[in-house]
């Protein structure tokens, strides 16, 4: 019996409650930074539960998207509110969607940076997406980052071209800093904004950051310093992996159910086209 069944119940119908036990055991919001928003931000823990979509952002079409494929429940990456929130009304463009989810009996839950420090997390996706073998923390246990080696050395050339077809195409593409032939076998990621660990990164004998959201200064920083080369790829496409990893995970502690656990495909990054200067 599965991890799944013995906490939900064999032959009971899965609740919104259930799963998000489930949920809260893999993501623990301990783990959550203090300015985070983590957990259920709303839903009926008693609704019966046929489908959970997973995305990386709780916009407009996400939403409709989960209403569309008749989940009850939606786990998304990035928090609906940051800020304190004192009411959600239909004029204002997130309440709207607060509705919108309520009407359809869709529950909405978040794994944002306790998704990021967890075991099995979003740069452990990030990290077996681009085949990396010996993961560890970059830092101490249960904070982000990860840091890895390729099973065979390859220029940075070849390994921007690998990180491009691994991850989900972006219309920004990916950005490189470095020497096009240095060659590359320890690897450090970062899911998201990783820019603040670059002191930790440049502790570490690694040759190149995969991250996203690095800034002019801190590229250039880098390349003065000799530090190692960077890659700078979109904030969607770094951590859509852990949409995988984390539907996968939930399907085996569900074990055999009548849940149907889904990823959503839709890019929302929010850089869509790039224009010309000419």
């Amino acid at each position: 019996m599965s991890v799944g069944q013995t906490a939900l119940g064999a032959n009971s119908p899965i609740t919104v409650g259930g799963i998000l036990r489930l949920l809260e055991e893999r993501y623990p919001a301990a783990l959550a930074a203090d300015w985070d928003a983590v957990g259920l931000v709303c839903g009926d823990t008693d609704a019966t539960v046929t489908r959970v979509l997973f995305a990386v952002d709780p916009v407009a079409e996400v939403i409709a998207e989960a209403i569309a494929v008749g989940a009850e429940l939606l786990v998304t990456h990035h928090p609906l509110f940051l800020d304190p929130v004192h009411g959600v009304p239909i004029s204002d463009p997130k309440g709207r969607l607060v509705h919108q989810l309520i009407r359809a009996g869709v529950g909405h839950f978040v794994a944002h940076t306790n998704a990021d420090a967890a075991p099995i997390g979003v740069s452990d996706a990030l990290a077996q997406t681009l085949g990396l073998a010996d993961v560890r923390a970059l830092t101490a246990p249960g904070e982000v980052g990860r840091v890895g080696r390729l099973v065979e050395p390859i220029s940075l050339a070849e390994f921007a071209a690998k990180v491009a077809a691994a991850l989900p195409a972006t219309s920004a593409g990916i950005r490189v800093a470095g020497d096009r032939n240095r060659v590359i076998s320890r690897v450090a990621v970062c899911g998201g904004s990783g820019r603040s660990l670059l002191p930790a990164v440049n502790a570490q004998s690694v040759d190149v950051f995969v991250t996203a959201d690095l800034s002019h200064h801190r590229a250039l920083d880098q390349l003065e310093a000799a530090g190692p080369a960077l890659i700078d790829v979109s904030h969607w496409a770094s951590e859509w992996p852990w949409l995988q990893t984390a539907a996968g995970l939930l399907r085996s502690d569900l074990g055999v159910s009548t849940v149907e656990v889904l990823v959503s495909h839709r890019c929302t990054d929010p850089w869509t086209w790039q224009g010309s200067t000419n």
